[in-house]
């Protein structure tokens, strides 16, 4: 079994900044790629940010310039640093990995999320 547990979520005001962390744990042989995803109400849900093993990063269009992704692959962690935050990056915020787990096969894992709330 494996777990991705995000934390570091919460209320900022327009212009801050948050720092998202995600620990994966659990019977894990190999991580590939990890990311970020969010959903706002009404919405759907939509990638933020991804890195894989190697490092090579991928944003979405809204947060190119403000957001850094970074891992950790020793320690199984995937970090996402969000700067000048907007009252539109309000959203779950949704850690996600392909994760390979011990005698099993890769597959997509998600955490339960965190609220992230910008206000204006």
């Amino acid at each position: 079994q494996v777990h991705l547990v995000e934390s570091g979520g919460g209320l900022v005001q327009a212009g801050g900044s948050l720092r998202l962390s995600c620990a994966a744990s659990g019977s894990i042989f190999s991580i590939n790629a990890m990311g970020w995803y969010r959903q706002a109400p009404g919405k759907q849900r939509e990638l933020v940010a991804a890195i894989t093993r190697g490092g090579s990063t991928n944003y979405g269009d809204s947060v190119k310039g403000r957001f850094t992704i970074s891992r950790d692959n020793a320690k199984n962690t995937v970090s996402l640093q969000m700067n000048a935050l907007k009252p539109e990056d309000t959203a779950v915020y949704y850690c996600a990995a392909d994760v390979r787990a011990v005698l099993s096969v890769t597959r997509g894992y998600w955490g339960q999320g965190t609220q992230v709330t910008v206000s204006s």
